[in-house]
């Protein structure tokens, strides 16, 4: 009788760990873009195999970018918590005619020092001193970190469909990162496809290119390790800096209907930001460089030049 329990006891701990463990499915985006523009389906492709990533190691970590142009100043594009380097191509490809564009992605960093340091790192690599750093989201709230810390690096800023220093996101999500770190990742990128699919795409007007970028994100692209350290990032404190004490033109790209930054604190950003010029974007969710790319890229080409 005790053999047998013990058989049983060991059945369901492999059992338990088989499921703990299991696969996140692997799909990309030429697989998951079927709906999407076949223009712009076949332009990211063209993207990612014409600009292949460069690696570079900055404290212990691996860091992903790509980087070219033809003008002398220099722009920095910051992803927010899913994405990757190539969410800005469209931007990316329309100002590099004007601009050297550059833009990396997220390895498993958890400090907005540490992201810094890598995105600091990577303008070095490609020999910018000076950057305009255009952020969406977490890569938003990273580019007020970078002017509050390293105001000498940069020239002009946006931040976009971001949020500032506050205590509302810790309040609100502070326990599930504390267990992010435990939960299997399959369980994780399944959680991320619920939010995409009921809040994110229809706020973006039913963008199959949202849908689709985003849901390879979580079909193998990005892994829980980085959800987790990026997650860690938004919720870190520090003080906002003085835009006009350092000489710095700030735009604030806001939606009005943005699921995942709440009026709040799209209100506590303009409060924190006053000299900031606002570009406020009528029902294109939380992605609009994605769905509106023509609107979106002319606004950063009026405001960096």
């Amino acid at each position: 009788m005790v053999k047998w329990f013990l058989v049983a006891l060991v059945a369901v701990f492999i059992l338990g760990l088989a499921v703990y463990f299991w696969p996140v499915p692997k799909k990309d985006f030429a697989e998951l873009a079927g709906k999407v523009d076949p223009q712009t389906r076949q332009s990211l492709l063209d993207f990612r195999a014409q600009h292949p990533l460069q690696t570079i190691e900055v404290d212990g970590r691996a860091w992903e970018y790509v980087g070219f142009g033809e003008g002398p100043e220099t722009i920095l594009f910051l992803h927010g918590m899913t994405g990757a380097y190539d969410i800005w191509w469209q931007q990316m490809e329309a100002l590099a005619g004007d601009y050297r564009v550059v833009s990396v992605t997220y390895p498993p960093v958890d400090t907005l020092a540490g992201m810094s340091n890598g995105a600091l790192a990577v303008l070095d690599e490609v020999g910018a001193e000076k950057a305009h750093v255009v952020g969406s989201s977490l890569g938003g709230y990273l580019t007020q970190y970078l002017l509050a810390n390293h105001p000498e690096r940069v020239q002009r800023v946006v931040f976009a469909n971001t949020f500032p220093p506050n205590d509302i996101l810790a309040e609100k999500n502070g326990k599930l990162i504390k267990i992010l770190p435990l939960l299997p990742e399959w369980l994780v990128m399944k959680t991320f496809r619920g939010s995409i699919e009921n809040s994110v795409y229809p706020a973006s007007g039913y963008s199959d290119l949202v849908l689709a970028y985003m849901l390879e994100q979580t079909y193998g692209r990005m892994s829980k390790a980085q959800v987790t350290a990026r997650a860690k990032a938004v919720i870190e404190p520090f003080d906002p800096p003085d835009p006009e004490a350092r000489g710095v033109s700030v735009m604030i790209i806001e939606a009005d209907n943005d699921p995942l930054v709440e009026e709040t604190l799209r209100v506590q950003l303009k409060q924190t930001y006053p000299s900031a010029r606002v570009e406020t974007l009528r029902g294109v969710g939380h992605f609009p460089y994605l769905n509106d790319p023509e609107t979106y890229t002319a606004l950063l080409r009026q405001f960096l030049q």
